[in-house]
């Protein structure tokens, strides 16, 4: 069996400001390198053997803070950045109503339909995350690996792994520092854990 943990990257200025992210490049608040520090205590334990990053700096500082802390070098993919969001990117969900209104309204009601100016559909996110776990998968049989990426990114990968439509995007979220567990066995995928984040409740 092989186990796949996902681990949403840390609070960034964006998140922060409620700016819309997306492919744009980062970086994590000083909460959002506490979060990174409560992942990598959190995985400690796991006995991993690969970790993998998406190659925006949020999530690399995440993962990176990991790999110190396990002793494992951060591999960087394109496959695991976070949906280009194109237009929408730097803007707030308010300047997103304003100049995108029709565009936004399909991406709140049914999201896997929206056409993002400039950006990319959901699906499109999906099927390169997917391309890229499925050969990280078959590179690491029966090993345990760490995957730090984004939110979209990750609802896409669940979703898909699990065979579940798009259709229900909005039903599950992913938090900033969250961890989520699917194992891959000879029946199917199981997902083990969604959107873990208890790690994030201690003090310092």
């Amino acid at each position: 069996m092989t186990r796949l943990y996902l681990v949403r990257h840390g609070e960034t200025e964006w998140n922060k400001a409620k700016r819309t992210q997306g492919s744009t490049d980062t970086h994590l608040t000083s909460s959002g390198m506490w979060q990174a520090e409560r992942v990598a205590e959190r995985l400690e334990k796991e006995k991993i053997s690969f970790l993998y990053s998406s190659d925006l700096k949020r999530a690399y500082c995440t993962a990176r803070a990991v790999g110190d802390r396990l002793g494992l070098e951060v591999i960087t993919s394109p496959d695991f950045r976070e949906m280009n969001l194109g237009k929408w990117e730097g803007k707030t969900i308010e300047d997103i109503k304003n100049e995108f209104q029709e565009v936004y309204t399909t991406w709140r009601s049914r999201p896997h339909e929206a056409v993002i100016p400039g950006g990319e559909k959901l699906v499109m996110v999906q099927e390169r995350a997917l391309k890229g776990v499925y050969g990280i998968v078959k590179r690491h049989p029966g090993e345990k690996i760490a995957l730090v990426s984004h939110g979209i990114l990750i609802k896409t990968l669940v979703f898909g792994l699990l065979d579940i439509d798009l259709v229900f995007f909005r039903r599950i979220r992913i938090d900033n520092g969250a961890v989520s567990i699917i194992d891959f066995k000879e029946e199917g995928n199981v997902l083990v854990t969604l959107n873990d984040s208890y790690h994030l409740t201690k003090n310092d």
